[in-house]
Formats: C-alpha cells, structure tokens, sequence
C-alpha cells in the first residue's frame, strides 16, 4: 500500500531531487520525463517559449534521475506506509478469553492456564485444612503477558514452609536458545532469529516441621512456541513428583509410589518404570553421589512423538490430580510424631542436601532466574526456612539416618 501526495515543481528541479531523492533507472521511456538539471522552473516562473532539451535518447543507460509519476501535468511523489505488526500471541489469548472465555475448544495454552489455577486452589484449599493456617497469596504480572499466583505458607502449625505457584509466562527465545531446544524438538525452525513461547507450570513443595514428616515437590508444566501467525510450531509437556524423606518409612515410599504408578498406568504401563528410573537419574545430587530423595516420576520433552496432545494433557491432568491422594494420608499420619533435638538436626542437614541440588543441579530453577523479568521470590519459593550444612558429618552405624543414605546412594524400586 502507498500514499500519494502532489509536487509542484517539474522532475529536473534539484530542489525536488534533494526532498524526494534519486533512483537508478533505463534510458528514457515513454512514461517518464527527463530534462537537463540546469532547467529549474518555479510556479510563477514565465512560461518558456519551448521545452528543455530533451537527454539524447543514445545516452548510455543507467542514468541518476528523481524517480516521478505523472499524471494530469502535476507530479505524484509515492511512499511506503509502515506494515502493521501481527499480534502477540499473548494479545491473542487476552482477546480470546475475553470473546468467549476458555473452553475444550481452545488453545491448548490457556486449557493448561485453566487447569493448574483450579488445581493450585484445590490443593491449597486442603493444605490449608490440614495446618489451620491461610497461605499467604500474591498475584503478579509479566509487561509482555502473563504473569502468576504465588500461595505460601511459612511458620504454621504443619508446615515450616509451604508453597504452591503457578506462572504463565510469554516471551522470545533467541537463536541461541532455539538451536539448543532442537535437540530434543526438531520441528523448531534453527533459521529464524527469534520465536515467540508461551510456559505454564504448577509448582509445588512442603517442608514439614516434623523430621518425620517427608518434604514432598511436584511440577507439571506445558512449553510451546509460536509461528508468526500464531499457529504452534513445537510444544511439549514435562513434570513429575517425589517424595524426600528425612527418616525412611517404608510403607510411606510404597503408598506414594503405588499412587503414582496408578494414575501412570491408565495411560501406558510403561510410564511408571520408564519415568520412575528417570526421576532417579533426575534428582541426582552428583557431587554427593547420592539422589535427593525416594523418588517418584519425572519425565520432560513430551510432544507428538510420544502421543497427541490431548492424550498427553489427560495423562498431566491424572498426574497431577493424584497428588492428594498420595501424600494426605503421609503428612496426616507423620505430623504429630514424637522427635528429638538429635532427629531435628538431621533434618536439617537433609534439607542442606535438598538446597545443593535445587541451586545446583535444577533445570526449572536455572531457566527461571535466567528469563528477563523473573520473580526472583517465587522461583527460590522451593527452598526451606532452615536448613545445614556440618563438616565431616557422618551418621552413626547402624542408625536410621545410616540407612536412609544406603537408600539414596542406591536407588529402590519401591514396588
């Protein structure tokens, strides 16, 4: 598209040259005129007895003159109207949930939206029963689109700290980043400078007062970028669940594995020992050749290769849905157990070890406070209240802290 607007001096005006500039063009052609640069007329210039000489047809071609349309004897100058942007796929989402609300129908982006917030209320909504005590709750947005829900709870009557997030976050990932996301995503286009993502995940974890209550996290989350037009072009799930005992029961390992592996097995039974052992490898805190905890699921880069979206979104949904049922009736059983100054201690160089592997090791905590506009607060949310670190520290033979370690150092199939 282009603008026009009306010139009253003649093509070989160099006032005329300098506002509109030149452009390289063929020898003389019916459509254009072109005249000596020493002829310079002016409106209320007389008019002359004859035209200016004429360029030789002859002339070499190539020849630097202003580039004009003519029509009617007065001069048209075009220029270029600026191309508008295409929208953001965060606009599109906000225009779409304002026209018709979310439904089965749309984006897999904010069907996944919807479920983690009505998740994360569930869960909260029960946490809150069981400890007496209101989580805190902060809502936050992102400049670009999106933004979060951070329910924290610290110093309540179960729970030294608690927190359940969930964060929508849109942004760009630079070229570096895509060709690094094509290991595992081949669909991602590597020539393009940029893309545009979306990411939304539920985060979760519970530090008990009580050492013999077990630490439990959780996350599930959905990726996808975005074409120019909006369209996908690559997305994918991830997630998982463990538990991280301080002191090993056996029957609670058995109850929280048997609960996970069910929800796994209404989609393949393969899931569970495939995800099973991948969370072992995980949550590995290799510079204590020990793993963080007794395990649970854990898997990442989920996408059509394994199954089509929405098998892979009810396979989430069941996933997360489970949670309650596998680790209510471990805090309800444990929270009120007798325990000692000596046991407390070693809860809290247990939690030493869950920090190193969360500040060390963790992917999710590393993207987080490597994306621009982060909340710093609700990435380090995982950490607990206290925690430490002794040196030398080595637990007594025989003990159950002895035994816990033998664990961790060798992986349990639970099941």
């Amino acid at each position: 598209m282009s603008t026009t607007r009306p010139c009253l001096r003649l093509a070989g005006s160099p006032t005329l040259r300098r506002i509109i500039g030149t452009r390289r063009i063929q020898p003389f052609q019916s459509q254009f005129l072109r005249y000596d640069s020493t002829s310079d007329f002016k409106p209320d210039s007389p008019k002359p007895k004859s035209l200016p000489k004429r360029i030789p047809k002859q002339e070499p071609p190539g020849v630097w003159a202003p580039y004009l349309r003519l029509s009617v004897g007065v001069v048209f100058v075009t220029s270029p109207v600026e191309k508008l942007e295409a929208p953001t796929i965060a606009e599109r989402d906000t225009l779409s949930k304002h026209e018709s609300g979310i439904t089965t129908l749309s984006p897999m982006r904010l069907r996944m939206e919807a479920f983690i917030q009505e998740q994360q209320k569930e869960i909260v909504r029960e946490l809150e029963k069981l400890d007496g005590t209101r989580f805190r709750k902060d809502e936050w947005s992102r400049p670009n689109g999106g933004g979060g829900i951070s329910c924290v709870l610290q110093d309540g009557t179960v729970f030294e700290k608690a927190g359940v997030n969930t964060s929508i976050v849109y942004g760009t990932l630079p070229r570096p980043a895509i060709a690094q996301m094509r290991v595992n995503h081949k669909a991602l286009d590597p020539s393009v400078e940029s893309l545009e993502f979306f990411a939304a995940g539920l985060s979760m974890v519970l530090h008990p007062h009580n050492p013999m209550a077990p630490t439990v996290h959780l996350n599930y989350r959905y990726f996808e970028t975005a074409n120019e037009d909006g369209t996908p072009a690559a997305w994918w799930f991830g997630g998982g669940t463990d538990l991280t005992p301080s002191y090993l029961f056996d029957e609670d390992a058995i109850h929280f594995h048997r609960t996970i592996k069910e929800a796994c097995d209404k989609h393949d039974k393969a899931y569970y020992p495939r995800f099973k052992k991948w969370c072992d490898e995980y949550f590995s805190v290799k510079h204590r050749n020990e793993t963080r905890g007794v395990g649970g699921i854990f898997f990442d880069d989920l996408d059509e290769e394994e199954k089509d979206q929405e098998n892979l979104f009810s396979f989430i949904q069941d996933c997360l849905k489970a949670f309650l049922p596998s680790y209510m009736p471990l805090i309800q059983k444990r929270k009120d157990m007798p325990f000692t100054a000596k046991e407390k201690e070693w809860q809290q160089l247990r939690r030493g070890r869950y920090v190193e592997f969360n500040l060390v090791h963790d992917r999710g905590t590393s993207f987080g406070l490597s994306t621009p506009g982060a909340r710093v607060e609700s990435i380090l949310m995982s950490l607990p209240l206290s925690a430490k670190w002794m040196y030398m520290h080595e637990p007594e033979k025989g003990s159950r802290e002895e035994r816990l370690v033998g664990v961790l150092k060798k992986p349990v199939d639970w099941l």
